[in-house]
């Protein structure tokens, strides 16, 4: 297996006194596809967060390119952060900006590059996503899956050794969410990155990711190949996979007894 990019060393988070990450342990080697899977408020975000350099965990460090990601100070974490790119839920693209500004943007921000050569990438990076004749466009004549395609063209508009994807499936037709799976896999092979996907679409996922990570009341409870995990006897792991409406995670929320809050006597 390849040397890991990414390495998150017994880390443990928590807001004030409510603990939502609990010594997770875990390794992203280079040029692999990951996936971080779980339950609604688990902890899938927070740990995002903490890979990107939002927020410290209370606990333990994470490691980017054998860098402690939280010892860094203002300029190192900039620096860091420009080796990554961010695919925000449902784009976030720049509304006022054509999609060729959009995808350019970096390029100018952090680059000297003279605007041809700008020209160039962006029309390159567009028709990676097949979306080169949409350059003059605003994000608001793009259709949803459109959209998503630029933002993922804007994303790896600088080569990132390390691309995060927050929910890249949600709100997409089937269509448009086969596409943009198969181009994430694409992308990373093509660029050599470690990609890290957080979701909660199973069935996409693990058509193209290498592992995945489930968490759990801020714990990882599995963790293997998409075979691996297929074929967990896990019950928690069965439910979310499957889609069963009752398991680990229960249908009813806790509550008292039913027969007394309807005013049965027993």
């Amino acid at each position: 297996m390849s040397a890991p990019l990414v390495e998150v060393r017994d880390v443990n988070f928590a807001y004030d006194s409510r603990p939502i990450l609990k010594g997770i342990n875990m390794s992203f080697p280079k040029g692999k596809l990951i996936a971080i899977m779980g339950g609604s408020g688990c902890g899938k975000t927070t740990l995002f967060r903490l890979i990107g350099g939002a927020i410290k965990p209370t606990k333990g460090e994470i490691r980017i390119d054998g860098q402690d990601m939280h010892a860094l100070d203002r300029q190192g974490l900039y620096e860091m952060r420009r080796k990554m790119g961010v695919l925000f839920q449902f784009g976030a693209l720049f509304t006022d900006m054509s999609v060729f500004d959009n995808v350019a943007f970096q390029m100018r921000e952090h680059t000297n590059l003279p605007e041809e050569v700008i020209r160039d990438l962006v029309m390159m990076k567009l028709h990676a996503v097949g979306l080169r004749g949409t350059h003059d466009l605003m994000p608001a004549e793009l259709s949803g899956g459109m959209a998503r395609r630029v933002a993922l063209a804007r994303t790896v508009a600088l080569d990132p050794m390390l691309i995060l994807y927050d929910e890249p499936f949600a709100g997409l037709d089937p269509i448009s969410l086969t596409v943009v799976g198969q181009l994430i896999r694409r992308l990373n092979d093509a660029l050599g990155a470690t990609s890290v996907i957080v979701t909660h679409d199973v069935q996409e996922s693990m058509k193209i990711v290498d592992y995945i990570y489930f968490i759990a009341d801020g714990v990882i409870v599995a963790e293997g190949t998409p075979e691996e995990i297929r074929a967990s006897d896990k019950s928690f792991v069965h439910q979310f996979v499957h889609g069963e409406m009752d398991g680990p995670v229960p249908f009813h929320y806790p509550g008292g007894d039913y027969r007394k809050d309807l005013g049965v006597s027993a």
